[in-house]
């Protein structure tokens, strides 16, 4: 087994595992929220999108873990699979920077009395 190629694997997932449970957060607020909140579909629909696609790369990485790499019939398709994950990872990047921009929190209003 490819020790660097495994740990890897590990450390994306970790972070992949982060990132689920940021994305798990924000559309609890955002529900939270409720219709009302002016974001609150296409945040919903963001968020909702980006959690699959972080699924969808949990388990890519699974399999990039359990191919033998040492075997070079399976080279080609792990190759794949691996571009596969970082386009993936590239995808849920800008779906989470609109995620940011449309903001998550109701913007305060100012209570100090105007003079």
């Amino acid at each position: 087994m490819n020790h660097y190629a495994n740990k890897k694997s590990a450390a994306e997932s970790m972070l992949d595992i982060a990132l689920l449970l940021a994305n798990a957060s924000q559309l609890k607020a955002v529900i939270e929220q409720g219709p009302g909140f002016a974001f609150f579909i296409p945040l919903v629909v963001l968020i909702s999108v980006s959690l699959m696609l972080q699924i969808g790369v949990g388990v890519l990485l699974i399999f990039l873990v359990r191919y033998d790499l040492n075997n070079p019939a399976k080279h080609a398709k792990l190759d794949f699979l691996n571009n596969l994950a970082t386009g993936l990872v590239f995808i849920i990047v800008v779906v989470n920077i609109f995620i940011t921009a449309f903001g998550v929190q109701k913007p305060t209003m100012d209570m100090a009395p105007r003079q």
